[in-house]
């Protein structure tokens, strides 16, 4: 299971955007470095993120090798009601992780 965190104001206003930040502990390897043999590191990278707040998806991505490690997201939702974000994660090799966070609305 991959690491991550996740940021999310305690208290949101009802339909009013507020920000999610979410950090990725993974290496992202990009498969083009070589090691002290000489041998081409494999590839390694998380491929696919999704956020949902309370069930919908507001936000997902396709990653590729051109990000850098521990990747790190900042975006904006919205939420009627209170609930939680939830995001999710898979990389290439299909380890996942997964990190959630609760909020009141206002």
């Amino acid at each position: 299971m991959i690491l991550g965190r996740i940021q999310v104001p305690p208290n949101v206003r009802k339909g009013e955007p507020f920000e999610v930040r979410i950090l990725v502990q993974h290496p992202m390897e990009t498969g083009y470095r070589r090691d002290l043999n000489g041998q081409a590191i494999p590839l390694h990278i998380v491929d696919k993120l999704v956020c949902r707040v309370g069930g919908a998806e507001v936000f997902s991505a396709e990653l590729g090798s051109g990000i850098a490690a521990n990747p790190y997201m900042a975006f904006y939702a919205m939420a009627d009601a209170s609930g939680e974000v939830e995001v999710e994660w898979r990389d290439n090799r299909g380890e996942t992780g997964r990190v959630s966070a609760k909020f009141s609305v206002a």
